[in-house]
């Protein structure tokens, strides 16, 4: 049986009904005024402009984050949200942020230019549906106030460009990343990251909610750090161009043929993030999941420990047992705090994790580290336990971290939640790229230092007395020191 207000509906002419409607959803507002694009069998539009509408109405959280591919309607969407939100409250202030200035101010036009259409024929325009307009003589490009409104409405800025006094209720972003180039600069995106969350957050007041819809590029881009950063105050909704199935989100804007063209004309990286939200960091990184233990087999625990190269890079020392040939992590030490902090943290790790053996690489200033290490042990835990020796690591690193990737991943088990207990840890090793610049390499260095160590246990190779500190004569040894 109908409602009410269905049959009420019912009786209304089709003009007046869309007009009706658009005043109330989202969805129909973009309908109405872009019916072309906004058509009815487009049901992810549909679907987004719904999410949207529930998070500005209903939900707590205060960050929406929308990825899709390019042409699929994101930035008109945005641009439409933006009207609508000043046709159902003209004290809303907002600021929208593009890539740069140039798309800022196309932003700004093309929203100010909708509400201020004047009708023409039987078509329905803004002020059909809303009785918002622009104050007049306000001609600015990126900046503009609703008339009846005191203070400014509307700017749109871009990370380059300036929003020093200005408030806002809605933040609405339309991708901020432009580029591959840009995707992979790790400077460009922390400069983002730093305007975001530096001077735009600082602008929310009232409503105080973000709208972010971008195409994904990298786990650092600004989607992937608001993720990271808000978590549970942020809502997700991710829309990809074709689905496990091979199904198109819609064949009309992205054919299943162009897009395999895409597949064959474009960096794979590039397409996996763009049409599918897989980050490029994600699709290209070394690792990309690890096993799990749940019962730590017995056996004796080892360590192995990297010690800071440079002032930038990490401490990283790793307990670990191994059974089987298969090494187990129970506990590290990852930091790039100084030698004077990182060597008690250390002592307190072989102490507390009860090893047997550790190794600590004696590079640059390595075996300092291991004699403080050592001294440590016996002054504040009274503990001779743990054999400790130097080690010089002479390979190239970057060849041994790739040489042990495929073991590493297949025999290195991790220990539950080692995300949330090793944070710093878990973001190196699974951002490390097999390809490219990495701007540390300090932990996948260990992992692949324990797949040496494993793997070489018991069998002989040639050292030299060099090796020693004797002479040039060679000497069979086995690795395990016997």
């Amino acid at each position: 049986m109908k409602t009410d207000e269905q049959k009420i509906l019912d009786r209304v002419p089709e003009r007046e009904l869309d007009i009706a409607l658009a005043r109330k959803t989202l969805w129909d507002f973009c309908r109405v005024m872009h019916p072309k694009f906004y058509k009815e069998d487009r049901t992810y539009l549909r679907d987004m402009a719904d999410k949207i509408e529930d998070f500005i109405e209903n939900s707590p959280k205060h960050f929406l984050v929308i990825n899709a591919p390019p042409r699929h309607g994101k930035s008109l969407t945005a641009q439409d949200t933006t009207a609508w939100l000043f046709g159902r409250e003209p004290s809303t202030r907002i600021m929208t942020a593009s890539y740069n200035e140039r798309l800022a101010s196309i932003f700004s036009r093309t929203v100010r230019n909708m509400i201020q259409t004047e009708k023409i024929g039987d078509n329905i325009v803004y002020a059909d549906i809303f009785d918002t307009a622009v104050k007049y003589g306000e001609a600015a490009a990126q900046m503009w106030t609703i008339e009846g409104q005191t203070q400014v409405s509307y700017l749109a800025t871009s990370p380059g460009g300036t929003a020093t006094g200005f408030g806002c209720d809605y933040l609405i972003c339309d991708d901020l990343v432009r580029s591959a180039e840009e995707a992979y600069n790790e400077n460009a995106l922390d400069d983002t990251w730093s305007w975001f969350t530096n001077t735009m957050l600082s602008r929310l007041e009232g409503k105080r909610k973000a709208i972010i819809i971008m195409t994904r590029w990298g786990e650092k881009d600004l989607a992937g750090r608001i993720l990271g950063a808000f978590g549970d105050d942020v809502e997700l909704i991710a829309y990809r161009a074709q689905d496990d199935k091979g199904k198109m989100l819609c064949e009309e804007i992205l054919s299943k043929a162009d897009y395999e063209f895409l597949k064959q004309e474009m960096n794979v990286d590039i397409v996996e993030a763009n049409y599918n939200q897989k980050p490029i960091d994600v699709t290209g990184r070394l690792y990309s999941e690890f096993k799990i233990w749940d019962e730590l087999p017995k056996g004796d625990t080892l360590n192995y420990t990297d010690t800071a190269d440079t002032g930038s890079d990490y401490l990283c020392s790793i307990n670990y047992v191994v059974y089987e040939d298969e090494a187990y992590i129970t506990d590290l030490v990852f930091t790039d705090e100084s030698m004077e902090k990182t060597e008690p943290e250390v002592a307190a790790l072989l102490f507390n994790g009860e090893v047997s053996k550790a190794v600590i690489e004696s590079n640059n200033g390595g075996r300092g580290f291991a004699r403080n290490v050592e001294r440590l042990l016996k002054e504040t835990f009274n503990s001779n336990k743990t054999v400790i020796t130097s080690q010089t690591q002479t390979h190239n690193k970057e060849s041994r971290i790739l040489a042990s990737s495929a073991w590493v991943q297949n025999h290195v088990y991790m220990p539950h939640n080692w995300h949330i207990r090793f944070p710093d840890f878990y973001k190196q090793v699974m951002s490390y790229q097999r390809k490219g610049k990495n701007a540390h390499d300090d932990s996948v260095d260990v992992l692949a230092a324990i797949y040496e160590s494993i793997t070489a246990r018991g069998k002989p190779r040639i050292i030299t007395e060099a090796d020693l500190g004797f002479g040039r004569t060679q000497r069979t040894v086995f690795s395990n020191g016997f």
